[in-house]
């Protein structure tokens, strides 16, 4: 009965294709969004357990942190790139659910990122999200919030100014572009927890410096960061 099963999830597969987000090539029977040779070959980072890692020593000076962190290495015209756009741009948002409960497996065994309250997406400016329908970031931090039991909310930081899009801009202009962005919505709900803050590719980190001291300046007691990705 098995067999047949597969034999009919093969056939629907060649009718009508379901490819993977990463190579395009179609899934296979027990494969979801992404074949097993892409999960395979992924760029994994070993960041989860190394607090001396790139990101966190790109933010060295910046803010204080107390982890931060990226899953995944991310490079122009690879797989991650592939993963990511379909996540942002083509709704796949099950990805973001996906990768998230990945990223969350990682959390859960590093010392780095113990006894965290709460889990806060970086948000999106009330028009970008309602032209796009969805934060990517918030499906993320879903798939975290699965595997760590941990609650995560999309209220308590909100993205008050509209910005200009920052693929473009240098690093200084990045972090100028940012200043006084996000707002805390209530700050006696945030007062003395850890946070973890998460986003989906990190290149000059000032969208999630803007974040985190946004929180920190409203009473946080500590901040963690975590993304899918880092742009290399």
């Amino acid at each position: 009965m098995l067999a047949l099963k597969r034999w009919g999830y093969d056939l629907i597969g060649l009718l009508f294709p379901n490819p993977c987000n990463a190579c395009g090539t179609p899934l296979y029977y027990s494969e979801y969004l992404i074949c097993t040779k892409c999960l395979y070959d992924l760029p994994f980072t070993d960041y989860h357990i190394h607090a001396e890692n790139r990101v966190a020593k790109q933010l060295w000076g910046r803010l204080e942190l107390n982890a931060a962190m990226a899953m995944l290495y991310f490079r122009k015209g690879a797989k991650v790139q592939n993963l990511i756009h379909s996540l942002k741009y083509n709704a796949k948002t099950e990805i973001g659910i996906f990768l998230g409960s990945k990223l969350g497996e990682r959390l859960n065994i590093s010392s780095l990122y113990e006894n965290i309250d709460l889990i806060i997406p970086v948000p999106l400016h009330h028009k970008k999200l309602r032209k796009r329908g969805y934060n990517q970031s918030s499906f993320i931090a879903m798939g975290i919030s699965s595997v760590m039991e941990i609650p995560f909310s999309e209220n308590d930081l909100i993205r008050s100014t509209e910005t200009e899009s920052q693929t473009k801009k240098s690093r200084y202009n990045r972090y100028e572009n940012m200043q006084d962005v996000f707002k805390v919505a209530d700050p006696k709900l945030l007062s003395g927890k850890h946070i973890l803050l998460v986003d989906d590719v990190i290149t000059t980190g000032a969208t999630l410096e803007a974040c985190a001291n946004e929180l920190i300046k409203n009473g946080v007691a500590k901040v963690s960061i975590a993304a899918l990705a880092y742009a290399e």
